[in-house]
């Protein structure tokens, strides 16, 4: 697709049909970046984007084993300190 670069100011700008946002999943912002010369225009990922769906498709975590508790005590562990 052809699209002419617009004057915005000392910048350019194009126009971004419908369609093509809705089909690129596009809202109010996008990403920008340089590839290999080319420039990309990606939609915006919000940080943590997705990892509610990802816990969800783990499974419970009754079952997990938290790491420090799997390790022997060490000397550490074994003395008694105080605060």
């Amino acid at each position: 697709m052809r699209v002419k670069l617009a004057r915005i100011g000392n910048s350019r700008g194009i126009r971004i049909p419908k369609a093509v946002l809705e089909q690129c999943g596009f809202d109010d912002a996008a990403e920008l970046r340089i590839e290999k010369d080319r420039l990309v225009i990606a939609p915006e990922h919000r940080p943590r984007q997705g990892w509610e769906e990802a816990f969800l498709a783990a499974g419970p975590s009754s079952h997990d084993e938290l790491p420090l508790e799997a390790l022997p005590p060490s000397a550490f562990d074994r003395e008694d300190w105080r605060w």
